[in-house]
């Protein structure tokens, strides 16, 4: 465990410091826990690529990376995913992935001034 939340910690920082490239490195990992931290790493990276590096995130086993997947999808408004969280806000099997999701495409739908 502690080496997985050492990993979670590197993957963070990766986010805080913008590293794409290094988070892609992660993000087929077999843990849900490093797949669920690049989800959320890619949130504070507002590039087209990273929206486009949640794609399969949102398609992820694991409803707590699908989840971040998609809050991280409306935190950078990565409208080329908009399609992908409608799917999910309304079709996923897990209801607490339709909620985040639900209210990730909401913001993204919501005209911001």
């Amino acid at each position: 465990m502690a080496k997985i939340d050492r990993l979670t910690e590197k993957i963070e920082k990766l986010g805080k410091k913008q590293n794409l490239g290094a988070l892609l490195k992660m993000v087929d990992d077999p843990e849900d826990e490093i797949r669920l931290a690049v989800a959320k790493a890619l949130g504070q990276i507002n590039t087209y690529d990273s929206g486009m590096h949640l794609i399969p995130l949102f398609r992820d086993s694991s409803p707590m990376v699908r989840a971040a997947a998609a809050e991280s999808a409306g935190l950078i408004n990565a409208k080329h995913c908009e399609e992908y969280l409608k799917k999910l806000a309304f079709a996923d099997s897990d209801p607490s992935v339709r909620a985040v999701a639900r209210e990730a495409y909401d913001k993204m739908k919501t005209p911001l001034f």
